[in-house]
């Protein structure tokens, strides 16, 4: 009798433990959302949004143009959660900036190796050149002045303060006065260096501003003044100049004709992270360079029949 009780206690307990171990496998195998919802986190990081922020400085000349598409860049749901900053202060300012890590983004109307020379050479080489765009800088004048066009040698006596007069080149008697931009300017650089043939001095009498946006501004306002823009920045208040008899239209750029034009360059230092190779990428898209590009006044890099190198020698792509 004790024998078969021992015997009977025995098989209830093995049922009981055997009933438990299937009851718990299979709520171990029922939980499988459980298991999905752990790995969720890393499927979701592998295809998640870039978020960061850029500060991008530099071109007044290239700044309307890197504002405007920055803000619909940040309204395109792909990259809500990028922020970016665009400031001016001129190609050499951006380019410092840009060489010493203080923005991500050096926006410059020239080549870094232009900014960069000598014992600071290597310092270029540091810099990725990202070019999106071409830009034409144009003579204006005070609508008044009575000009439309003058040669590269009356500009460079213009500049030089051998003339002095506008009457001296076939103008209203006004005396000329220049606004000029500071030496920083990539701006001044390239109408110095395509237009005039050189640097030129900051005369006794003459304005210097730091912006593009002011120069036209005192152009428009002062009788007799003098200046240059690029493209993007025209309209009714000042008078483009054609140089050498060619109109600085897009045309005329994209074909060599007309010579005073840049590339838009947005340098990096090294290759760009990939939040600011987002902003770059989205500027050379052909939605961005057929729309934006095209309508505030800059040329696509993809429309240029000649390709210009630092040294200024121009080719036939």
């Amino acid at each position: 009798m004790k024998k078969s009780l021992v015997l009977v206690l025995t098989l209830i307990v093995a049922l009981t433990l055997a009933a438990c171990g299937k009851s718990n496998n299979e709520g171990t195998a029922s939980s499988p959302s459980a298991s999905a919802s752990e790995s969720a986190p890393a499927s979701s990081a592998a295809g998640e949004a870039l978020s960061g922020t850029i500060l991008a400085a530099g071109s007044t000349a290239l700044q309307p143009l890197v504002e405007q598409v920055a803000t619909k860049f940040m309204a395109d749901s792909k990259y809500s959660g990028i922020s970016v900053t665009v400031q001016g202060g001129g190609s050499g300012g951006g380019l410092t900036q840009v060489q010493a890590g203080q923005v991500d983004i050096g926006n410059s109307d020239i080549f870094a190796e232009e900014k960069f020379k000598d014992a600071d050479a290597d310092k270029a080489k540091e810099l990725v050149d990202h070019q999106v765009a071409v830009v034409a800088i144009a003579t204006v004048a005070n609508p008044k002045v009575g000009v439309d066009n003058l040669t590269k040698q009356q500009l460079v006596d213009i500049f030089s303060g051998k003339v002095k007069n506008w009457k001296e080149v076939g103008g209203a008697d006004q005396k000329i006065v220049i606004v000029n931009r500071p030496s920083s300017s990539g701006t001044r650089k390239t109408f110095e260096n395509l237009a005039l043939g050189g640097p030129s001095q900051d005369l006794p009498g003459s304005i210097q501003e730091d912006s593009s946006g002011t120069v036209k501004k005192l152009v428009g306002e002062t009788p007799g003044a003098i200046g240059y823009l690029a493209l993007s920045y025209l309209d009714d208040s000042v008078k483009a100049l054609k140089y050498e008899g060619a109109d600085a239209s897009v045309e005329n750029v994209t074909t060599g004709k007309y010579p005073v034009w840049a590339y838009e360059h947005m340098y990096t230092k090294g290759e760009p992270t990939p939040v600011v190779k987002a902003l770059i990428d989205y500027i050379l898209s052909d939605e961005i360079q057929k729309s934006d590009v095209t309508e505030m006044g800059y040329i696509p890099i993809g429309d240029m029949k000649v390709a210009r190198d630092v040294n200024g020698n121009v080719t036939n792509k």
